[in-house]
């Protein structure tokens, strides 16, 4: 035995079947404007929060850039940091020749020379006891975050 629509609904011109006797009923309030809430009267269909997953997604795609930006300024910063160590390594090392009398020229001239070939200056250079030389430099191109600079001493081997 087949079960068969008992006729068609007159509101919505489909069929009707018993048991589902208000599958095309109209909502009362939909009849009755005055009693709809305030984010009914915007939109019947949506939900007042809907588009809240989208801003929700921009503000992660936000965060995610955001600490990518962090985390390259920091990457630049440490190696700067390691390029302005290096020429205050070489520098110092040049310095502590010219103090032992290995290479021509005073210790902190020859260490300024070297500096600027790596593309530093020099912030301080002082001659120790024992042909020991300390050197402070600093890169000419600054970062965001700052200057970076580097400290070295050097002297004869032991």
């Amino acid at each position: 035995m087949s079960r068969q629509p008992s006729g068609v609904h007159a509101a919505c011109g489909q069929p009707e079947w018993p048991e589902f006797s208000a599958q095309c009923e109209q909502p009362q309030h939909l009849e009755h404007p005055e009693s709809l809430t305030h984010f009914e009267r915007l939109n019947h269909s949506e939900h007042p929060e809907r588009g809240a997953g989208t801003v929700l997604a921009l503000g992660l795609g936000l965060l995610v850039v955001l600490a990518a930006v962090v985390i390259a300024l920091l990457a630049q910063s440490a190696a700067m940091a390691t390029r302005a160590a290096a020429a205050a390594d070489l520098a110092a090392l040049a310095a502590a020749d010219a103090a032992r009398g290995i290479i021509p020229g005073e210790p902190c001239a020859v260490a300024a020379d070297v500096a600027r070939r790596n593309n530093a200056r020099v912030l301080s250079c002082s001659e120790g006891a024992g042909s020991t030389v300390q050197v402070r430099t600093e890169l000419e191109v600054r970062t965001p975050v700052g200057a970076a600079t580097g400290l070295a001493r050097a002297g004869p081997p032991p």
